[in-house]
Formats: structure tokens, C-alpha cells, sequence
């Protein structure tokens, strides 16, 4: 791991309902430039506001956060938004843009050439499979949910950002398309050298996708590893969160032809 993580979170603390409810407890964890980290837990555990706090959507209350070495206290909030990809749970394109007003969003507030931004729009569409005809001049209700999402990846990589933050990126698509979307971006992420920190609901998904994950309930941080490694730990709750997709692989299995044939 290198001397200095992408993101790092030391002793991290937010509170909501003045002081009432415990967002996040002294979280500290760091994330290495290259990885992808999935942050997996139930309703209110605090993986989301975690996720927030990295760009300053959400301030912190106690502790320090760290993006690419700068503390973001110190950082303009919008700025340090217009260098972080972040893509939200369904899409969260501006009803009113073109995909591919939506995708140069952020290079036109960066001051990009027009010609120079049309060259990227026609890149990503490319690189999130889309194709540039049909797609380029659609408004958001004209697509799919699998293609919004897809807009919304393409929106979020626009400014060549090394760190990109998700918050919940597939959990509304159909199984077929969350699997195939879920594929083609940890391809992207390799391909492109990025850092991603997923939030999800779903261990199955993080274990597939991400390097390491990290286990959140009630705001603290509960484990953080491999998929080999979360399988020797030993509490109870990441114990049940792993037997999910364990128990749906063994019914399947059972289920299932053993030859490979449907």
C-alpha cells in the first residue's frame, strides 16, 4: 500500500438531530490509490454519510478526512466535487440536458473547450457502451434505467477524475442488467487506473466487485477486508452477512444442472 492512501478517514465522527442520532462513530480507514472498496451495511448503519463526508456533501463533526493528501476542510467544496466522480443510486441526470449535456456537465463548469468536451461526450459513450447515434441527443426519460446508469458513470468519469464515489450504483436495476453494468465499470476501473468507494447493500456484489469491503452497523466500522479475510473473522454480524450469499450459491447449486446446461 503506498505511504499515502487516496482517501483516508482518521477518527471520523458525524452526527445528525443535534447530536441525537450517531451517523458515524470514529471511523478511520484508508483507501489505496488503485483499490476498489465496497462499504456493505443495512439502513442507518452509516455507510452513505461515510461516502458523503469524502466531498463535503456532508460535513464532519469530529476527525480529519484526506483526498489525495489534502485535508478537504481546507479544500473549496466545489471544486473538490468537480475532481471526484460520483455516481448516484438512479442516475441523478438533469431531466432537462441531453445525455450529452449531462456527461459535459462538469468539463463546461471547468471551462473546457466546446469542441474538446464533444470529443470526451463521444469517448465515453463509447467506453460505457452506448451508442453515440442513438443515444447523444436523448433526454433522461427516453432511456432506460440500465442506460441512465450508464449516463450517470459516463457523467461522473467526464473530468478524468482518480477517485470515483457510488452510492448504491446498481440496487435499482434488474438482476440481468446490475450484473452486466456492475462488470463493464470494475472493467473501467481497472482500465483507467481509478479508485472507487461503492456503497451497497449487497454482500454478493461487494465480494464480487470490490478488493476489499468494508462492514459498517450503527456508524462504526465492524471489519474490513478481502473476501478471504471476512470469511476468518469472527463477528456475528458479518458471519450473517456472508452466509446470504453462501446459502444462495448452495441452493443454486442444488438446484442447478451440474453439467452447465440450462
Amino acid at each position: 500500500m503506498p505511504a499515502t492512501p487516496l482517501i483516508a478517514y482518521a477518527h471520523v465522527g458525524k452526527s445528525f438531530d443535534n447530536g441525537r442520532v450517531v451517523a458515524v462513530d470514529d471511523v478511520s480507514l484508508d483507501v489505496a490509490e488503485g483499490e476498489f472498496l465496497a462499504v456493505v451495511g443495512g439502513s442507518g448503519s452509516g455507510k452513505t454519510t461515510l461516502l458523503r463526508l469524502a466531498n463535503r456533501l456532508i460535513e464532519a463533526d469530529r476527525g480529519q478526512i484526506a483526498v489525495e493528501g489534502e485535508d478537504v476542510s481546507r479544500v473549496d467544496p466545489i471544486l473538490l466535487r468537480r475532481r471526484i466522480g460520483y455516481v448516484f443510486q438512479s442516475g441523478g441526470l438533469f431531466p432537462h440536458l441531453t445525455v450529452a449535456g449531462n456527461i459535459g456537465i462538469t468539463p463546461r463548469l471547468l471551462g473546457w473547450p466546446q469542441a474538446e468536451i464533444s470529443a470526451r461526450v463521444d469517448e465515453l459513450l463509447d467506453l460505457v457502451r452506448l451508442d453515440r447515434a442513438q443515444h447523444r441527443d436523448r433526454l433522461p426519460h427516453e432511456l432506460s434505467g440500465g442506460q441512465r446508469q450508464r449516463v450517470g458513470v459516463a457523467r461522473a468519469l467526464a473530468a478524468k477524475p482518480r477517485i470515483v464515489l457510488m452510492d448504491e450504483p446498481f440496487g435499482a436495476l434488474d438482476p440481468l442488467t446490475r450484473d452486466a453494468l456492475g462488470d463493464d465499470y470494475r472493467t473501467l476501473h481497472r482500465e483507467l487506473g481509478l479508485t472507487t468507494v461503492m456503497i451497497t447493500h449487497d454482500m454478493t456484489e461487494a465480494l464480487l466487485l470490490a478488493d476489499r469491503v468494508a462492514v459498517m452497523r450503527g456508524g462504526r466500522l465492524l471489519a474490513l477486508g478481502s473476501a478471504a479475510e471476512l470469511a476468518r473473522n469472527t463477528d456475528g454480524y458479518v458471519g450473517e452477512l456472508l452466509r446470504t450469499p453462501r446459502r444462495q450459491a448452495e441452493r443454486l447449486g442444488a438446484l442447478l444442472p451440474r453439467d452447465g446446461t440450462a
